[in-house]
């Protein structure tokens, strides 16, 4: 088996104790003993929210991680109660779309069977902890960053003073200095590093976010040492939890403290609360984190030397050879590789998987990975642990169910919410813009030829599709009663963290493709070699030339 944290006796009690509170409260809406707006803060505490069309419910993968058995357990909640998928998240998480609410305490059930649950994923709470996607594989990681994401995760469940924040809170954690995380445009941002003595440490960002205010994190501290990090993180809490703001939601993210004070301000109140709190009981032994450490313990793998049947594979299938140079990240176990399954099929919505994919994928990775799987916040499916030998007899399998999109981190790995055909808060609809661009940019040549370009998009301004880290990002908005989407050129999440700049004017939903296509081809004729990416390429010319393109003389 793969690394995988198991519940003690105070998680299985706590979750089913959750579980058998929430089917009455359930039951008491239902006869309608309390009202909807009574009804709306006990939902969300669980992972309930009231969309367009019905309830959806948010379910909690901490850090990204799964076993085979949890993904089989979801694959049957959508079969069983949904309309046979789920969507996964930029958050890690996975959403049911189509659940009704009579069933929900029996879906709840069915996932604390198998040590998953709906807490912290809604609400003014400290949010589940989201993570590198590679971790424990990754060949370039400090340590493993799931280790204090469980750890954070125990201490943050049910903390009084982290349930009723001035609005909602959120952590991740990377473990190498490749940000795959996004830790810049998070509350708070942990990334594990080494200082001179190579002791494991933190390097920690506040305030960085997205939503309609984006802003990019800033260093608070360049090594936090690792038994501080959950003090460090209550004081933090603290300051944010006595000074943010409470009478205005738009103004109540960390993020906004932080700007309108200034970041020596609060660096000067988080130092002294720390310093008041720092020898207590929320001190990391190494004892502590050593037992931690025990449950994330991949393996046992194997001493490979050869690989004849990838090199083969490789030299003599065109395709498979084009899917793991995409699709393929080096592991840190030399004959082991991290292999990406896309849920972007040209056309596709996305994020969705259906009942029977996640199946068969539960199967993959029982066979291929360690029963170990993941989620990426770019709304992929990552198997950690696979022989480098089992990648062709993998591929041929992923090829036949339609899962092996060679596309990580091409123009048609697109992120998208799900917009205004499910989301309450939407203005505008962002997955047939999606699948228009997929399709027109489908070509596999072509994705070659423009090389990494990420586009995100989200249907509001609550920017759930992280649309402002995106190298092309789109927005929609309502323009009297008209879908319009805007476009913003040179974000990015990574180490690099940028917030994209908005070009001009939006397009209607039957000129936005045409526009994007506009800014790409603009870009193939300015680049300076191949090599030079549509970002890098941004940064050295700036808008003017994809104003000119798409404007004309309005620019």
């Amino acid at each position: 088996m793969g690394a995988l944290y198991r519940y003690d006796e105070f998680d299985h009690a706590f979750v089913n104790a959750r579980v058998a509170e929430f089917r009455d409260q359930v039951q008491r809406r239902i006869k309608g003993d309390i009202t909807e707006e009574e009804f709306k803060s006990l939902r969300l505490m669980n992972g309930v929210y009231l969309q367009l069309h019905a309830y959806m419910l948010r379910i909690a993968v901490p850090y990204g991680t799964l076993s085979s058995k949890q993904l089989r357990t979801l694959a049957t909640i959508g079969r069983r109660w949904d309309r046979h998928y789920g969507h996964f998240t930029t958050r890690q998480n996975l959403q049911f779309n189509w659940i009704a609410l009579k069933d929900v305490p029996d879906v709840l059930q069915a996932l604390a069977d198998v040590e998953m649950h709906a807490i912290q994923t809604s609400g003014n709470c400290m949010r589940n902890v989201t993570a590198d996607h590679f971790a424990g594989a990754a060949a370039d990681e400090v340590a493993d960053p799931r280790v204090y994401a469980e750890i954070m995760r125990q201490w943050s469940t049910a903390h009084p003073e982290l349930s009723y924040l001035p609005r909602k809170f959120k952590v991740a954690i990377t473990g190498a200095e490749e940000d795959r995380a996004a830790v810049k445009v998070h509350d708070i941002g942990y990334q594990i590093v080494r200082n001179e003595a190579g002791e494991i440490g933190f390097r920690v960002f506040v305030g960085g976010g997205q939503g309609r205010t984006p802003m990019v994190g800033k260093a608070l501290r360049d090594f936090l040492p690792e038994a501080d990090l959950l003090t460090y993180t209550e004081a933090i809490m603290r300051v944010y939890n006595l000074e943010g703001r409470r009478d205005n939601k738009y103004k109540a993210r960390i993020k906004i403290l932080v700007h309108e004070k200034g970041l020596d301000p609060i660096r000067e109140e988080v130092e002294a609360e720390f310093d008041r709190i720092r020898d207590g009981a929320l001190k990391l032994t190494p004892d502590s984190v050593a037992a931690m450490q025990q449950y994330f313990l991949a393996g046992p793998f194997e001493t490979i030397g050869e690989t004849p049947v990838f090199d083969k594979a490789k030299a003599g299938n065109a395709d498979f050879a084009h899917w793991v140079s995409v699709n393929v990240h080096a592991h840190k176990q030399p004959g082991y590789g991290i292999a990406t399954i896309s849920l972007k099929p040209i056309g596709g919505i996305p994020g969705d998987a259906s009942s029977d994919q996640m199946d068969l994928v539960a199967d993959l990775a029982d066979r291929y990975s360690l029963g170990e799987i993941r989620i990426s916040h770019l709304q992929n499916l990552v198997l950690p642990h696979v022989k480098l030998d089992d990648l062709p007899a993998l591929f041929a399998v992923l090829q036949e169910a339609g899962l092996a999109t060679a596309n990580e981190g091409l123009i048609t790995d697109i992120i998208a919410c799900p917009g205004l055909d499910y989301c309450s808060l939407a203005n505008a609809r962002a997955i047939p813009i999606a699948q228009g661009l997929s399709e027109r940019f489908g070509s596999p040549a072509r994705q070659a030829e423009i090389g990494s370009l990420p586009i995100k998009i989200s249907g509001c301004i609550n920017a759930c599709g992280h649309h402002h880290v995106a190298a092309i990002g789109i927005l929609g908005v309502d323009r009297k009663g008209v879908e319009n989407y805007q476009i913003t050129l040179g974000g990015s999440a990574r180490e690099d963290c940028s917030i994209g700049e908005l070009v001009g004017p939006g397009f209607g939903s039957e000129a936005i493709v045409d526009a994007v296509e506009k800014v790409v081809d603009t870009y193939l004729g300015l680049r300076l070699s191949p090599q030079e990416t549509f970002l890098e390429a941004v940064r050295r010319v700036g808008l003017p030339p994809f104003k000119e393109a798409l404007y004309g003389q309005r620019a």
